[in-house]
């Protein structure tokens, strides 16, 4: 069994907080990833760990079942406009009191919410934000690009500032965060007119790594190239950790899953990395579906990277 790293654990108390949201896409049952994530013992992992973990329970959500679409190309989106801004006051909140956020979701559009509030802090406290985007799709449809209309293919997009304004000006101000303090990992699902996006993205300086890009530099100079970048220039990274940027072989109980990603060890060793670095201040996990899983393993895994994050590691040092 892997041991904690203490000398380079992070010191911060966590905050838990689960946001149970499954309306920005079609496929049911992320909304019961908190859940999940919860019955594979997270808060007392890291509490074994030696972290003080407070767990301040979950946001309540309208089920789609007791709404309509009035929009195709943004479905659900005043429910996800009104709970996203919840979410935003309350992680907020918790880096006020000096927590560490660990936001447990439900689907991607979670990051629209939780990146507000944390953007809202840096904010007012003079600090830059950086975000670390682990997904196996970009997320930066807009109404204009989206073939679907689901709203947790846009998060992305609604933190840099692009696409619809009720979303992008959540908490009075946007961007949320810039593209060259943005960085996209373990992409290998992009749809056309949204890959239109990423490139002008990446050439305003945002770092976008495709799973080729994985493949071809590895992972670990990769990650290590994004942190240096980041130490340099951000005060605040928060990382955004979709689990179907992990290969279905490794996490199949995903909202969607998409073939030819991370592996296990892929993951653990970007996770691994950031606690070294001690640079991460918020994280969150998104898109567990225990509806599709065996046995809560995907939830097992989940908890297993976030507690790499936070310092697990092989030896004692």
């Amino acid at each position: 069994m892997a041991l904690v790293n203490s000398s380079r654990r992070l010191k911060k108390k966590i905050g838990i907080v689960g946001f149970p949201m499954d309306l920005g896409a079609d496929r049911r049952g992320v909304d019961m990833g908190p859940s999940a994530l919860r019955y594979a013992h997270v808060q007392q992992k890291l509490e074994k760990m030696g972290y003080s973990v407070k767990d301040f329970g979950d946001i309540f959500i309208e089920g789609a079942e007791t709404q309509r679409i009035r929009n195709p190309k943004l479905k659900f989106l005043p429910e996800i406009i009104r709970s996203s801004k919840i979410l935003s006051k309350k992680v907020e909140s918790l880096l006020n009191r000096n927590y560490f956020p660990l936001i447990l979701g439900g689907d991607h559009a979670t990051g629209i919410g939780s990146i507000a509030g944390i953007a809202s802090y840096c904010r007012k406290n003079k600090k830059t934000l950086g975000v670390i985007w682990i997904d196996a799709h970009a997320d930066m449809n807009t109404p204009d690009t989206t073939p679907s209309g689901n709203i947790h293919g846009m998060p992305l997009a609604v933190s840099l500032g692009i696409g619809e304004k009720r979303l992008t000006r959540i908490g009075g101000f946007s961007p949320k965060v810039l593209a060259e303090n943005t960085a996209l990992i373990g992409i290998r699902d992009v749809d056309p007119l949204e890959a239109i996006t990423v490139k002008q993205y990446r050439d305003k300086g945002m770092q976008v790594y495709t799973m080729t890009d994985v493949d071809k530099q590895g992972v670990t100079r990769i990650i290590a190239r994004v942190l240096n970048d980041f130490k340099n220039e951000v005060d605040h990274i928060h990382i955004s950790f979709d689990l179907d940027g992990v290969d279905p072989d490794y996490a199949g109980g995903v909202g969607t899953p998409v073939e030819g990603g991370l592996t296990y060890r892929e993951a653990s060793v970007i996770m691994e990395m950031v606690a070294d670095c001690g640079c991460m201040s918020s994280l969150e996990m998104l898109e567990v579906n225990p509806i599709l899983d065996t046995k809560n393993e995907t939830s097992e895994l989940a908890v297993d990277f976030i507690e790499s994050a936070l310092g697990k590691s092989i030896l004692y040092e």
